[in-house]
């Protein structure tokens, strides 16, 4: 069984970091993709960052691009999310994910890609 396990959210102001962890057990780690969502009450899950197990070709939404960075550790089965110059708009839970590496290939950002979610990690950043 697939469990993901995030932390590292938090409080910060605007322009703050925050660097979010991603735990991943149950999973064999070389042919994934891993992915980071997020998302406000009442509104749709966003897709904002995504990698390959392997390391290569991370993808980025454009609300987050040259801001956030995602990486991963192979021997620790982790993906991180480092979020620098952090704004209030990036307030929300963040949810790590983890899917076949078929999605990083076709659609890194669709929510139905991704057959394993983490509980979540809070992030608020207040101006």
């Amino acid at each position: 069984q697939v469990h993901l396990v995030e932390s590292g959210g938090g409080s910060v102001h605007t322009g703050g970091s925050l660097n979010l962890s991603c735990v991943a057990s149950g999973l064999t780690w070389a042919s994934n993709c891993m992915g980071w969502f997020r998302q406000i009450p009442g509104k749709e899950r966003e897709g904002i960052a995504a990698i390959y197990s392997s390391g290569s070709e991370p993808f980025y939404a454009d609300s987050v691009k040259g801001r956030f960075t995602i990486s991963q550790d192979n021997a620790k089965k982790t993906v991180y999310l480092q979020m620098n110059s952090l704004k209030p708009e990036d307030t929300a839970m963040y949810y790590c994910a983890a899917s076949t590496f078929r999605a990083c290939m076709w659609s890194p950002f669709r929510t139905n890609e991704y057959d394993n979610w983490g509980q979540g990690t809070q992030v608020i950043v207040s101006s």
